[in-house]
């Protein structure tokens, strides 16, 4: 089990093969990466992220996106394909950024590092959308800020949600803010093209066409700024394509695999 910072990270690794390293979405659990794991095959390791799943929760005074990818960091043991999903997908590019050495390659599935969208007409749509979100947390709200970010990134209606799931989403709500800066800001600038155009690896970008406008503007972004980074659309897909049409994703990432070899 690794250990980011004395955080307590639960894992699971299925298959046999060349290793992968899979990140889920915010508010998920590993299970949301298992079904993709089986159906690419090859050996895949798969986390909970911080205070998910069986996870040690956030201590509330780590930086959590560096915990995050502190967690990551550790379940490599030398260079690795990493696959991210939205929020995982952002600490995927942040480790290869930081240490290229464990990252063979990438695969990110919606990436939310709003930061590389900055100045875009999408950006500023995505910050006025959000705002609710912000209010209802400054209020104490947690249960209608969970309702406004699953309305507006899930592919579930809230209604339609067990009392479980909505418990767990309202429990873990406040880690959307944890997390929040380094994606909305990336004070470090990791998306920044002097870090972006030194990676030196493969980056497959996949999203939806039904997704929320920034992620194109995020594409956008990345693969004008990562040398050798390629974008992908499955037409009929929102935000939550890694796990509504893994079919897709896998035939992209094999496409990828034949084209690097």
């Amino acid at each position: 089990m690794p250990d980011a910072f004395g955080h307590a990270i639960h894992s699971v690794t299925v298959g046999f093969g060349k290793p992968t390293v899979m990140l889920h979405c915010m508010l998920a659990r590993h299970q949301a990466m298992l079904p993709l794991a089986k159906a690419l095959g090859g050996q895949a390791t798969l986390l909970d992220l911080p205070g998910h799943g069986r996870s040690a929760d956030w201590d509330a005074k780590s930086d959590y996106h560096s915990l995050t990818v502190e967690a990551a960091r550790q379940s490599c043991t030398g260079p690795t394909h990493i696959i991210g999903h939205s929020f995982g997908a952002t600490a995927a590019l942040r480790l290869a950024v930081e240490s290229p050495a464990l990252v063979s390659r990438l695969t990110l599935i919606e990436p939310v590092f709003f930061a590389a969208a900055k100045g875009t007409a999408e950006f500023t749509a995505h910050m006025k959308a959000f705002r609710p979100f912000i209010a209802a947390m400054l209020m104490g709200d947690e249960a209608r800020a969970a309702e406004i970010f699953n309305a507006q990134w899930s592919d579930s209606d809230w209604t339609a949600l067990s009392e479980r799931q909505k418990d767990y989403l309202i429990r873990r709500i406040h880690l959307v803010v944890a997390g929040g800066a380094v994606i909305e800001e990336d004070a470090d600038g990791i998306t920044s093209e002097a870090r972006l155009g030194a990676l030196n690896i493969p980056v497959t970008l996949i999203r939806g066409g039904q997704t929320q406008p920034v992620i194109r503007a995020i594409h956008d972004a990345l693969v004008a700024r990562i040398p050798k980074a390629t974008d992908h659309v499955v037409a009929s897909a929102g935000h939550m394509i890694a796990l509504t049409h893994v079919a897709q994703i896998v035939q992209i990432i094999r496409s990828a695999d034949q084209e690097t070899d």
